[in-house]
C-alpha cells in the first residue's frame, strides 16, 4: 500500500497545506507539516470527511432539489448506465540517478523543467534547473508522475545504460550459454573436446581444466556458446559478483560411478541459480554403466527424467566414442527455444568478464560473453573499477574480428587493468568518461574499505527479516556419514513456518569445503558441520566472506539452536492487559489546559503513561495518550483505586459526565514452534 504526501492530498482537495495541517489535527491524526505521509486507508478516510458537505448546506441543497423537482413536469427515467468497471493503473518502473538535476528529471520525466521547480515550490524547496535534488525528494516528484522510481548510483551500469537507450528496441534471438558442471573425472572437458570436435585436453595440465574457457560452437540449428568451468567455486563465485551468464546447465554425470558429491553441488548451484539442468549420462560404452539407476538417484535429487513423468531432459552419451553428441546440441537447442532467449541489437555493447589476466606480451587482457548490443574496436569501456580502449577483438577460433554481437564470447585487448570475473563491461561515449566513472568506482571501493556484509547468522536473523533481508533461511548440511546429513535435513526442514521457510539447498558428507562456502556465500546460507571441521582453504575464505558456520557433534544441539533462531522469526502475538477503569463525574475548563475530566478510580490503577481509551455506553470513542495526571493541582504517575484524580488526554476534550476511562497495555507473549 503506498503512501500519500499532505501536500499532495491538499492539492487534490483544492486546500493548502497548512489548511489541511489544521484539520487533521481536528480530526485527532497527528502530522508534522506538509512532507508528512498518510497511508492510503488514512487518506481516503480524510478525503471522505472532508469532500462531505456541512450538514445545513447540505439540508438547503436536498429543499432546493425537492421544490425544483416539483415544478418539472413528470416524464419517465432514463435506463441508468452501467457502472464503469475501475481499472488500476500500475506505476511505470523507472531507474534514476542518485544525484540527478532538476532539468535531468523533467528530461526523463517527459515533462518542463518549470514544472518540476513548481512542483518542489509546493513541497517548500526552493531550486534552480542545475540543482540536483534528494533521493527522497525525486522519488516523491516521479511518483506525482505516475512512476516508481529505484534509485541507483550515479555509475552503476543501469545508469550509465540510460545515456544509450534506443528510441526503437530491436530484439533478436540470441545463442544459448551453457555452462558444463558434473564431478571431477566424471568427462565434462572429454565431453566438450566431443563437442568442439578439437583436441583441448592435450592443451590443459594432467588433463584437468586450468581455466573458465569460453567456446563457441556451431551447430546445424544455430550456435552454443559453451562455458568450461574449473569446479564449481567459479560458478557460484560469478554470481556472488552479480552476473548471471548461463542459460543451461549440462550436468555430467559417468554412468559407471553414478551420484557423488560434486554432483549433488552442482545441482545445488543451478538450483540457487534458478538455471535449467540437461542431464548428460556419460561414458554408456563402459561394461558396467548403468543408465537407469543414474536416473534414479538424480530423481532423488529432484531431478526426474521426462520418461517418467518429469521435467528434465536426460541424454545419455560417450563423450570418448562420441555417441549421442548430436542428441545432446538438439536437446540444448530445444531447451534454449523453451527460454527464448533475446538480446537488444541496436545499442553499445554490454557484457560480463568471464576471465581476465596480464599476459606478458599483450597486457592486461579479458574475455568477455556479450549479453546485448555490438561491440567494435575502438570502442571505449568501463570493466569493474578498470576502463579501456578496444584496440583488438580475437574471437573463440583465434582469429581477428573488427565488430561482435550478442552471446559470442570474445578475447578484448585494451584494458587498464586486470579486472574480476564476472564484473560488468560496458560501453561509454568516449575514453574521457570511462575513465571518470573506472575512477569513481575505484573510490567507491576504496571507501568502503573492502568491508564486507556478513551473510545471514543465527543471531541476526530476528533484525535481518524486519528489514526484509530474510524471507527464507537457507542451510548447508556437512556430515561425516550420510545417514546422519538426512537426519538433520529433515528434522530441521519441518521447522518451517508459514512467515519463513527452513530450506536445507545442500546436505553431503565429509569436511567444510571452499565450495561451501562459496555456495552459502551466494545464497545466503548458514553452514552446520556435524561431526566435521572446514578446511585451512575453507577456514580462510569462511572468514573473507563472512559465512556463519555452526559445528555441532549432537543432533538434539543443531535442532534446539535453529529452532530457538526460528521462534525468535515469528511474530509474537500480542496480548491486552487492562490496569483499572476510572468514571467521569465533573468537567473543568483550565486556561491553556482545555477541558480536564474530574475522575473517580473505581478499579485497578491509571497510570499516566499507559494506552488510554474512553468508552461510552460501552462503545470505544477514542484511543490515545494521556497528557496530565493531576491530584490537588499536583502531577502524579498514578492513581489507585478509591481516590480522585483529573485527567487530560491527548487532542481530546468530548467528554460528557459518565464516560469510562480504561488504561490498558499490550504485551507480547513468544510464540513456539
Amino acid at each position: 500500500m503506498t503512501n500519500i504526501r499532505i501536500y499532495v492530498l491538499a492539492k487534490e482537495l483544492g486546500l493548502d497545506s497548512p489548511t489541511l495541517v489544521a484539520e487533521l489535527h481536528k480530526q485527532g491524526i497527528s502530522v508534522k507539516s506538509n512532507l508528512s505521509s498518510l497511508d492510503e486507508e488514512t487518506a481516503e478516510l480524510v478525503r471522505a470527511i472532508l469532500r462531505e458537505p456541512p450538514k445545513e448546506e447540505k439540508e438547503e441543497k436536498e429543499e432546493k432539489e425537492e421544490k425544483e423537482e416539483e415544478k418539472e413536469e413528470y416524464r419517465p427515467l432514463p435506463p441508468e448506465p452501467l457502472p464503469k468497471e475501475e481499472t488500476l493503473v500500475p506505476r511505470k518502473k523507472i531507474k534514476l540517478g542518485e544525484n540527478i538535476t532538476v532539468k535531468q528529471l523533467a528530461e526523463r520525466l517527459n515533462c518542463k523543467a518549470k514544472e518540476i521547480i513548481k512542483n518542489l515550490m509546493e513541497m517548500g524547496i526552493i531550486s534552480h534547473i542545475n540543482q540536483m535534488l534528494d533521493p527522497n525528494v525525486t522519488q516523491t516528484l516521479a511518483q506525482k508522475y505516475g512512476y516508481e522510481a529505484e534509485i541507483l548510483p550515479l555509475y552503476s551500469d543501469e545508469i550509465i545504460s540510460e545515456h544509450f537507450q534506443p528510441t526503437k528496441e530491436i530484439l533478436v534471438s540470441r545463442s544459448p550459454v551453457v555452462t558444463v558442471m558434473g564431478h571431477v573425472d566424471h568427462g565434462k572437458t572429454l565431453l566438450l573436446d566431443a563437442i568442439r570436435q578439437t583436441n583441448v585436453m592435450d592443451k590443459e595440465v594432467g588433463g584437468i581444466t586450468q581455466h573458465i574457457g569460453a567456446y563457441e560452437v556451431e551447430v546445424e540449428k544455430g550456435k552454443i556458446i559453451f562455458l568450461d568451468t574449473p569446479g564449481h567455486e567459479a560458478f557460484a563465485a560469478m554470481r556472488a559478483r552479480g552476473a548471471q551468464v548461463t542459460d543451461i546447465v549440462v550436468l555430467v554425470v559417468a554412468a559407471d560411478d553414478g551420484v557423488m558429491p560434486q554432483t549433488k553441488e552442482a545441482v545445488a548451484h543451478a538450483r540457487v541459480a534458478k538455471v535449467p539442468i540437461v542431464a548428460a549420462i556419460n561414458k554408456i560404452d563402459k561394461p558396467n554403466a548403468n543408465p537407469e539407476k543414474v536416473k534414479k538417484d538424480l530423481s532423488e535429487l529432484g531431478l526426474t527424467p521426462e520418461e517418467w513423468g518429469g521435467d528434465t531432459i536426460f541424454v545419455e552419451v560417450s563423450a570418448k566414442k562420441r555417441i549421442g553428441i548430436k542428441e545432446l546440441l538438439e536437446m540444448i537447442l530445444l531447451q534454449a527455444e523453451i527460454l527464448e532467449l533475446k538480446a537488444l541489437s541496436n545499442r553499445p555493447a554490454k557484457g560480463v568478464i568471464i576471465e581476465a589476466e596480464l599476459d606478458k606480451n599483450k597486457g592486461p587482457v579479458a574475455t568477455i560473453l556479450l549479453q546485448s548490443g555490438r561491440l567494435k574496436v575502438g570502442d571505449s569501456f568501463v570493466a569493474g573499477i578498470h576502463y579501456g580502449k578496444v584496440r583488438a577483438m580475437i574471437n573463440s577460433k583465434g582469429k581477428k574480428v573488427k565488430e561482435s554481437g550478442p552471446s559470442i564470447p570474445i578475447e578484448v585487448l585494451g584494458l587498464s587493468g586486470v579486472p574480476q570475473a564476472g564484473d560488468s563491461f560496458i560501453v561509454v561515449e568516449d575514453e574521457k568518461k570511462s575513465r571518470e566513472i573506472s575512477q569513481l568506482r575505484a573510490q567507491r571501493q576504496r571507501e568502503e574499505g573492502m568491508v564486507k556484509t556478513a551473510t545471514v547468522s543465527l543471531e541476526q536473523l530476528h533484525e535481518q527479516i524486519k528489514k526484509g533481508g530474510v524471507k527464507e533461511l537457507n542451510i548447508i548440511i556437512k556430515a561425516d556419514v550420510q545417514g546422519s546429513a538426512e537426519a538433520l535435513t529433515n528434522s530441521l526442514e519441518k521447522l518451517s513456518t508459514e512467515e519463513v521457510k527452513l530450506k536445507v539447498i545442500y546436505n553431503g558428507v565429509g569436511g567444510i569445503t571452499e565450495s561451501d562456502v562459496m555456495l552459502a556465500f551466494t545464497a545466503n546460507a548458514i553452514i552446520i558441520g556435524f561431526n566435521v571441521r572446514p578446511t585451512p582453504q575453507a577456514e580462510e575464505l569462511l572468514e573473507t566472506e563472512k559465512v556463519d558456520v555452526r559445528l555441532y557433534n549432537i543432533i538434539y544441539d543443531v535442532i534446539a539452536d535453529v529452532k530457538a533462531a526460528m521462534e525468535g522469526l515469528l511474530e509474537p502475538l500480542i496480548e491486552e492487559r487492562v490496569l483499572g477503569r476510572a468514571e467521569v463525574r465533573q468537567l473543568f475548563r483550565i486556561p491553556r489546559a482545555g477541558i480536564i475530566a474530574g475522575c473517580y478510580v473505581t478499579d485497578g490503577v491509571i497510570m499516566r503513561n499507559a494506552n488510554i481509551r474512553v468508552l461510552r455506553d460501552n462503545a470505544v470513542i477514542y484511543q490515545g495518550k494521556m497528557t496530565s495526571l493531576k491530584r490537588f493541582k499536583e502531577d502524579i504517575s498514578e492513581v489507585t483505586a478509591g481516590y480522585e484524580c483529573g485527567i487530560g488526554l491527548d487532542k481530546f476534550s468530548d467528554w460528557q459526565t459518565g464516560d469510562i476511562i480504561e488504561p490498558y497495555e499490550e504485551i507480547a507473549v513468544a510464540r513456539k514452534i
